[in-house]
Order: structure tokens, then C-alpha cells, then sequence
């Protein structure tokens, strides 16, 4: 009976010691229990928000046209009023151009001696043409001491010419030789002196002189012609000053389509039905004012060039405000006592 009560006691010592190491683990599992419905709230509003998102990008795509057209997206970008300043910068330019702004590059540029010329009277000429040339120098065209002194009158006389296809051969040689000796050349070296390229002499001679000489005005004179210097000068100081001035013995005249025959146009039926040719000034004498002239400079690019010289100088007039001048003095094939210019 002693040894009963000592093993009661060892059981219930036994048994009390869970009870002491239960509630730490209780304590864990509260614990555990906070951690996880926070973990379980914060996974629950995460899903509600990106719900609730989805929902909302949703909508404004079915709002938004699937489609959008240039207007619209101008109007979003805010570029209509930026593309009516463009539109309008543009049509600024081309009038711009049309007047031939490049007052201060010539002034710049000018003559050499810094004075406003009158004219620059460019007389083509070619490779087999040295006799002529002669005869020119010995008859209306002033040689030596006196073309500089025409000069300082304010009028520039150049014989006009392009380089060989060969370049550097004799041909160019002979041209160097003869402008050394004589100095009255004017050598447009960008272009080819050839029958074919004769209409695209008009671009390089006017855009060279401008850049070269500051002048009222620009004259192109066939070989072919005889000049009355003194009345071609009086002509020109009676129009000095008269802007967009484009001077001729104006013609008009038929457009041949017939292959292989004179003067063949090949773009004939650009010309119509009727097929004739526009109002021009004939090839013989040609005169255009300062600003005509830096026009055909700063677009001689894009110009069109058509078979003759004489009708496409024409055709870049047309879309200018130029004033048709037709003066019967300059037609040198004409009977008139007072002519300019006549047949050599």
C-alpha cells in the first residue's frame, strides 16, 4: 500500500507535463491562422483590383474607334494648325523663288568690280566657231581695252560655250587658249557643247551669269546675229528697273511630230490637238530681267527642257508673272531701219 500513493504521483507529474508544453504550440498556430487569412485578404483584394481594372480597360476599348483616320490622328497629336503653317510656309517659298530672292548671295557674289551692270550679253558660240568669233570682235563686239571700258558702262559681253564630252581633250584646249589670249569667254563647265544639249544652254549660262554678275539684265544672242550694241543698250535703259520683264521678237508656230524631220519636237503632244506651239521669245535674242533670271538659277534643276532652246525658255515663263514684252526692233529678220539685231 506504501508503493500506491508514489506511483499516483509519478502519473499525475506524467500527465501535467503537455498540459505546460501545449500552448506555445497554440500560440503558433493563432499565429499562423493571423498570417494566413492577411496573406488570403491581400490575394482577395489584389483579384478585386485587377477585376475591377480589366472591367475598365475593357470599356474604353469598346469606346475607342477600332479605325482611326489621318484627320483623327492629327487632331490627336495636335499637328492641323502645324501642317496649315507648312502648307502655307510652302507656297511662301515657291513665291519666293518665282521673284528670285538671292539679293544678298549677289551682292555678295556681284562683279568684280562691285558694280550694279546694266546687262550680260551672252553670245553662244561652239568649237568650230573661231572664225565667227573673229569677225564678231572685228564688227559690233568691242576686243581688249574697249570691252573692259563697255564694262565699267555697265554692260558684259561673254562668248558662251560648254566643254567637250571629252573633257580636257583639244577642243577644251583651244577654248582655254583662245579666253587666255582674248579674254571674252564665258566656259559653263557643267555643261556638254552639243547640238542635242543646246535647249539645256539656257539653264547653265543664266544660272552662271547671275551668280557671276549683279545685272538688270540677261541677254542671250544666237551666233548667227548681228547686234546694234548702242540701240540694244538704249532698249535696255529705257526698261531698267521694270522687274519680271521677259523681251523678245515673240513668236508662236507649229510643232512638228514627225520624226526625223527640222526642227522635231519629240514631247509634240503635250501641245494639243492643234499643235502649236505657246507664245515665246524667238531663239535669235532673248532677254530676261534679274529676277526671271535667278528663278531659272535656283529651279534649273526641275526646269523642263523641250527641243529648242527658244520654247523652253518659253515654257518656264508661263507659270511666272512675267510681263510678255514684244518689240519688233528685236526681230532680226525684220526690214525695219531702227532694228536691234539682224541675220550676219
Amino acid at each position: 500500500m506504501e508503493g500506491l500513493p508514489t506511483t499516483m504521483k509519478s502519473e499525475r507529474r506524467w500527465r501535467s507535463k503537455p498540459l505546460q508544453t501545449s500552448k506555445p504550440s497554440l500560440l503558433m498556430a493563432f499565429f499562423s491562422c493571423l498570417a494566413w487569412l492577411y496573406v488570403a485578404g491581400r490575394l482577395w483584394q489584389d483579384a478585386e483590383n485587377r477585376k475591377v481594372l480589366t472591367n475598365l480597360l475593357y470599356k474604353n476599348s469598346l469606346q475607342r474607334p477600332k479605325i482611326l483616320t489621318v484627320e483623327d490622328k492629327l487632331t490627336v497629336l495636335g499637328c492641323r494648325d502645324l501642317e496649315r503653317r507648312i502648307v502655307e510656309a510652302e507656297m511662301e517659298l515657291t513665291l519666293a523663288k518665282s521673284q528670285g530672292y538671292l539679293n544678298k548671295q549677289l551682292q555678295q557674289s556681284g562683279s568684280s568690280s562691285g558694280k550694279k551692270l546694266l546687262a550680260v550679253i551672252g553670245v553662244y558660240t561652239g568649237f568650230g566657231s573661231r572664225l565667227k568669233r573673229n569677225v564678231f570682235r572685228g564688227s559690233w563686239m568691242p576686243k581688249g581695252d574697249a570691252l573692259r571700258k563697255l564694262e565699267e558702262r555697265g554692260v558684259v559681253i561673254r562668248f558662251v560655250i560648254g566643254r567637250s564630252a571629252n573633257r580636257g581633250d583639244s577642243l577644251d584646249r583651244n577654248i582655254n587658249e583662245e579666253n587666255r589670249s582674248t579674254k571674252d569667254f564665258l566656259i559653263l563647265e557643267g555643261h556638254e557643247e552639243a547640238q542635242e544639249e543646246l535647249p539645256k544652254k539656257a539653264k547653265f549660262f543664266l544660272s552662271t551669269a547671275v551668280q557671276k554678275w549683279d545685272a538688270d539684265f540677261f541677254v542671250k544672242v544666237d551666233d548667227n546675229i548681228d547686234l546694234d550694241l548702242e540701240a540694244l543698250i538704249g532698249l535696255l535703259e529705257h526698261r531698267r528697273g521694270q522687274d519680271g520683264a521677259y523681251i523678245g521678237c515673240m513668236k508662236s508656230g507649229d510643232v512638228i511630230s514627225e520624226e526625223g524631220k527640222p526642227w522635231y519636237e519629240p514631247d509634240w503632244w503635250k501641245f494639243g490637238d492643234e499643235k502649236s506651239y505657246f507664245r515665246h521669245a524667238g531663239s535669235a535674242l532673248i532677254i530676261l530681267s534679274k529676277n526671271l533670271a535667278q528663278y531659272v538659277n535656283i529651279n534649273s534643276a526641275s526646269l523642263k527642257t523641250y527641243a529648242h532652246d527658244d520654247t523652253s525658255v518659253g515654257s518656264w515663263m508661263m507659270g511666272l508673272q512675267a510681263t510678255y514684252i514684244d518689240d519688233n526692233r528685236l526681230c532680226c529678220s525684220s526690214i525695219r531701219q531702227d532694228k536691234v539685231c539682224s541675220l550676219a
